[in-house]
């Protein structure tokens, strides 16, 4: 639930985060809303086109819009660049932040050889491995697991159930959501052929994982360690759930990749780039600066230039579908009917 215990002001808002008040300073703010449920004493904003028909209507107290949409609104307003990242800053005043005190949890298990700052905090049924070192202001939360050789950083939040199998370390500020599992062993394998029957032999995974600061990694997300060198994440990259990072990725600062993408072996991916839901990166290849991937888009070779790219096909009714789906099939004949035009007689 949101917190009820603030009450901020529309001048005190707009001064803080830098922003222009259409209104009265003195109107008190408690919480936040969508256009169409926020009452008189919420915070609201407009940042999609589409929700523009409900700003007229809306009973919001305080709306943060776009200085086009000011006069759309009956009420007092607040007047940003961009809306949304406004929003998102005057929201977390209202998140309830839970209350960590320094300390070891009797029921935690921390090895003689690790260090725990006086500052960090480990919580109930945690597990800290040896020669891993636990930063001033971090938090270890209920159930986590972190193995031989790891470091995180001062102010990083591993909430719930994180595992981080060895050789992790994470930079300040990191937030690792619960059942993420960091270090786990890369899908390393090699087929020996030499005996009457072919049969894996697993590689071993001798790197690690390194993550900057001021990352975010979703619940549910694995992230390989390298096979020789570690696999990185610069900083501020933002994973939401069930993402799989294989060993030795290299993802640039400021990318983010939305639920369930899976990204194999050895790929790297640039600078501010945007991966949609369910994409999958084959390994290998290279993804340059500012690159944006649809949703289920498979990536199949590397990308040198900026842009947008996408594969698959829209949603349609299945008798339609399948109908493309023979036509498919039928493309290459039919280029190679059309592709080279027949040579002239004499």
């Amino acid at each position: 639930m949101p917190r009820h215990d603030v009450q901020v002001s529309a001048g005190e808002l707009a001064e803080r985060f830098g922003l222009s008040l259409r209104g009265d300073a003195t109107r008190l703010i408690d919480g936040v809303g969508t256009l169409a449920g926020a009452g008189p004493t919420q915070l609201s904003f407009l940042a999609n086109p589409r929700y523009r028909a409900q700003l007229a209507g809306s009973r919001a107290g305080l709306v943060v819009v776009r200085t086009g949409d000011a006069d759309a609104h009956a009420g007092d307003v607040l007047v940003a660049d961009d809306p949304y990242v406004a929003y998102a800053r005057i929201a977390a005043l209202f998140e309830p932040v839970p209350a960590t005190a320094p300390g070891i949890d009797p029921t935690a298990v921390v090895h003689p050889d690790a260090h725990v700052d006086p500052l960090a905090t480990v919580g109930p049924l945690a597990c800290i491995g040896a020669r891993s070192l636990i930063a001033a202001g971090a938090s270890i939360g209920p159930g986590c697991m972190i193995g031989e050789d790891c470091v995180v950083g001062s102010g990083s939040n591993l909430v719930a159930r994180v595992t981080l199998v060895r050789r992790v370390v994470l930079g300040e500020r990191v937030l690792v959501h619960p059942g993420a599992v960091l270090g786990a062993d890369g899908f390393g394998i090699a087929l020996d052929r030499s005996g009457s029957e072919p049969h894996w032999i697993k590689v071993p995974q001798l790197g690690g994982v390194r993550v900057g600061d001021d990352c975010e990694i979703g619940a549910n997300t694995t992230i390989d360690r390298g096979a020789l060198e570690d696999t990185v994440l610069e900083h501020d990259v933002r994973l939401d759930n069930q993402i799989q990072v294989a060993h030795n990725v290299r993802i640039g600062a400021h990318t983010a990749m939305a639920g369930c993408v899976a990204v194999a072996g050895s790929t790297t991916i640039g600078r501010y780039c945007m991966i949609g839901g369910a994409a999958g990166i084959a390994g290998h290849l290279e993804i340059c600066d500012r690159v944006v991937v649809t949703a289920m888009t498979l990536v199949t070779h590397s990308i040198r230039e900026p842009g947008e790219y996408s594969s698959g096909t829209p949603l349609m009714d299945s008798r339609s579908w399948r109908r493309n789906a023979v036509r498919f099939k039928q493309l290459d004949a039919l280029a190679r009917r059309v592709g080279t035009p027949p040579k002239e007689t004499e």
